[in-house]
């Protein structure tokens, strides 16, 4: 079990904090919860996006194995339960409201009645550890559309800063890896190899982002936290989409693992550290794909779980509200690049191809 680092103490807990803001918005990716769900959202997913129909097809498919339902809603619903419990803990009285770019409850519709409610002022946290296009910029974009559509008693919304090297992040992953490295060595006597996996995006996404160095940053301090060599570890990507003849971030987690055959790979540990839930393409492309690719040349595998509703990680995220309600309290990280910003600039991840 990694060591904790220190929390602001009980005494500091609901010092000071703002009347600015009145309410908290979840913006959630979101995703389909029955059969008749999924074309509909790959269709939001896709849409605007270079991707064959061929692809969205063999996609459905990955969701059909579970019968149409994603687990992301309803880990979306649990960490938002965990969060209320957390902030209630903090004498943070924050209506909570939640809308996804994708499904629903759809973003805008959120947003109408958080208008309809007479919220004024509302602080968005947004499900993602990392800034590329997709996983920050856009959110922005679907925000600022949202309060368009909504009107003139639209809120007025700003996000909390992306968390990658906050060392409640840190921690939280660090102590799921190790708690998949004490199962596998139950196993296996040999030190397992770590492959850190995180959404593959366009290079051309990547080229006007921080993503990668992001991504890097976390698995280094994660493997510090748990002395794991460089060595032992790599950073790879998985669920790639577009068309085959475009480049996007690599290794695939699958072609790494066929690339170590010839290493006397004895075991390996999957950790989705570029996700925050265990959702389906967590469940489809490591549990299935990735387990088959390494079970067929006699690698031990397991994928370690995300940080989901981790205690640290919920702890965190309260972290990063009361650092906007209260302009005294600490903005913690770790590592070699500090504190992220809370406002972008206008230049920070552009679309692909992109530049303000």
């Amino acid at each position: 079990m990694p060591s904790k680092p220190g929390h602001p103490s009980d005494s500091e807990k609901g010092k000071n904090l703002s009347n600015t803001f009145d309410a908290l918005l979840v913006v959630a990716f979101g995703g389909p919860e029955k059969r008749e769900d999924v074309i509909p959202f790959l269709e939001n997913v896709l849409r605007g996006r270079n991707v064959p129909e061929a692809r969205k097809l063999e996609v459905a498919e990955h969701y059909y194995r579970f019968d149409g339902r994603s687990p992301l809603n309803h880990c979306t619903r649990a960490l938002i339960a965990a969060l209320e419990v957390e902030l209630k803990k903090n004498r943070i009285e924050l209506p909570l409201y939640w809308g996804n770019r994708n499904w629903k409850p759809f973003l805008n519709e959120t947003i109408r009645q958080m208008a309809h409610d007479g919220v004024r002022n509302a602080l968005a946290l947004v499900l993602s550890a990392y800034g590329s296009y997709s996983g920050c910029r856009q959110y922005l974009e679907n925000i600022e559309t949202a309060c368009h559509e909504a009107g003139s008693s639209a809120p007025a919304i700003v996000k909390l800063r992306l968390f990658y090297n906050h060392p409640g992040f840190v921690l939280a992953n660090a102590d799921r890896l190790q708690t998949a490295m004490n199962e596998l060595s139950s196993k296996t006597a040999t030190a397992p190899f770590v492959a850190f996996t995180a959404h593959s995006i366009p290079k051309s996404m990547a080229n006007s982002c921080d993503y990668e160095r992001q991504l890097h940053e976390t698995c280094r301090l994660v493997s510090e936290e748990l002395e794991i060599p460089e060595s032992r570890w790599e950073l790879v990507y998985q669920s790639r989409s577009g068309r085959p003849q475009d480049p996007w971030l690599e290794p695939d987690i699958c072609d790494f693992i066929r690339s170590k055959k010839k290493e006397k790979l004895e075991s390996l540990i999957a950790m989705p550290i570029g996700f925050l839930s265990d959702h389906l393409e967590v469940l489809y492309d490591l549990d299935e794909e990735a387990r088959l690719t390494a079970e067929n040349r006699g690698i031990s595998f397991i994928r370690s779980r995300t940080v989901g509703t981790h205690p640290e990680f919920v702890k965190m995220l309260v972290e990063l509200i009361r650092e906007r309600l209260d302009e005294t309290f600490p903005k913690r990280s770790i590592g070699n690049n500090g504190p992220h910003h809370d406002t972008c600039p206008n230049d920070c991840c552009p679309a692909p191809g992109k530049r303000p």
